[in-house]
Order: structure tokens, then sequence, then C-alpha cells
């Protein structure tokens, strides 16, 4: 009986999968049709101001376009739906750009001209923004939030390290003036300069520059006339120099962070008791 040939095997690598990624189509901002307001920026409001609203040797009007590499004209043709010219087509009747008292008040009917003043206008956020109410308002609630964060910290706040933050604004004149009117004054800065105010606040330097200076204040150290050295007031011996073109409180505040001048630090801090 004749054998049975074994079958062969022959042996595939593997093959590796190759996936395709599909490319992420480019989701751009959805225009939105509505009326439009802009305004003139840095609170100017003259009767009417008129800017260009077409390209010329004087006033150039050019969108630079990142698809193809190119500049294009624009211009406002009351006529046509496009304010880019390559779009634009046959006869064009030329129109104005007027803001009356500072403001110029574009209907949704008149998308060319709102599309040249929101997209393409080279002095759009130059002299002239865009009225957005939602962007408004989170913008306030956001000073509006850190006014509260300000006035609270202000609040709660020491006697001594108000007169430090008091000191950067209304200077020597702290130094007469009761805790109450400290207070006050402290809620004052606070409610109008929320920002500033929370950064004296954090700056572990400010408590320091105080010290320092109330210290010259009472006595307890001198500033020489130089203003390049700091000495006790009471033997007249050296502590410090100043180094150059620095103020000579915050380098005396800076000091107070070396360990010789903790030391000092922590003894008038005890003189000033």
């Amino acid at each position: 009986m004749a054998k049975q040939a074994k079958a062969e095997t022959v042996e595939v690598a593997p093959q590796k999968v190759v996936v395709k990624s599909t490319p992420k189509k480019e989701v751009k901002p959805t225009w939105e049709i509505k009326d439009r307001t802009y305004y003139l920026k840095g609170n100017q409001s003259p009767l009417t101001l008129k800017i260009p609203g077409r390209h010329t040797k004087k006033h150039a009007l050019l969108y630079f376009d990142q698809n193809n590499g190119k500049q294009r004209e624009i211009r406002y043709a009351t006529n046509q739906d496009s304010p880019l010219v390559d779009e634009q087509k046959g006869e064009v009747t030329l129109g104005h750009i007027m803001f009356k008292d500072g403001v110029l008040s574009v209907p949704k009917q008149k998308q060319n001209l709102q599309k040249l003043l929101s997209l393409y206008h080279p002095l759009k956020e130059r002299i002239y923004t865009e009225l957005n109410l939602q962007a408004d308002a989170e913008d306030e609630l956001d000073i509006i939030e850190q006014e509260i964060e300000a006035l609270n910290a202000a609040k709660s706040m020491a006697i001594d390290q108000a007169e430090a933050i008091l000191r950067v604004e209304l200077g020597s004149r702290v130094s007469q003036m009761s805790s109450k009117e400290l207070k006050r004054d402290l809620l004052l800065f606070a409610k109008k300069n929320p920002n500033l105010f929370i950064e004296l606040a954090n700056d572990e330097n400010v408590q320091l520059r105080n010290i320092a200076i109330m210290a010259v204040e009472n006595g307890v150290v001198t500033l020489s006339q130089d203003q390049r050295s700091f000495n006790w007031g009471s033997n007249g011996r050296k502590l410090m120099n100043v180094p150059f073109d620095e103020n000579p409180y915050s380098a005396m505040a800076a000091w107070f962070k070396t360990d010789e001048g903790v030391e000092v630090y922590k003894s008038i801090e005890k003189k000033l008791l």
C-alpha cells in the first residue's frame, strides 16, 4: 500500500495590520447671522469717524489667507455678497463705513459689511472692536469674583499686614492712621485694584519691607544719607550695605531672609513692639 505523502506546511509571515487614520476635518467656527455692533476703542466718541472701505496706496486693505498663502484685497461693495474683491463680480457700488458717536450698528441684512468688519478689516482691535455681550459678561464676572476675593481677604487681614500693603500705596502717611482708617482704606484699595491687592497680599517681601521702613521711622535702624547702608540706631554698628541701584528697603527685605538677617529681623520686631 503506497504511503500517503505528507502535506507540506508553508509558513506565512504574520501580516502587519495597517490601520488607516482618518484625518480630522477642520472645524470652522460657525458664522452667526445676527445684528452686530462695533465701537471705537479707548473711549473715543467723535461725532463721526470714517474708516477706509477699499484698498488704496494710502490705506492697505489686505487680508492674508493662510490657506493659500496669499494676500487678498478687501472692499465694501454694497451690491456684493462678499467683501473679498476676487469673489466680487460685475460692477460694484462702493459704500462708506462711518462710526457715529463712536458706534456703528450693522443689521443682519448687511452680511458683507459685517464680515468685512468682523473677519477681515486690519483696523479691528486696533481702533475698533465688536461688541460681544457674552464675552463682556464673562470678563465682568471674573472682575466681580476677584473683587469679592480681595475684599474678603482685606476684611480678615491683620493690622500689621494691612499697614504693610497700604504703605506701598500711601507711603509713610500710614504711620499716622488709626486702625479704623487703615481698615477703611484697605477695603477701598482692595475694591479699586483687586489684582494688585491680591498680588501684594501674597508677597512676603511687602511685610518685610514694611518692617524695615518702620525700623527707620522709629530710630531702631538708621539709613545713611547716601542710602548705601543700614546701621543700628543705638550704637551705629553697620548691619548691611545696599547693593548698587537697588531700593534700600527692598534690599533690606531680601537681607532679612539670610541667616544673619533673620536674627536682626527678630531683634527689630521685639524693639518695635
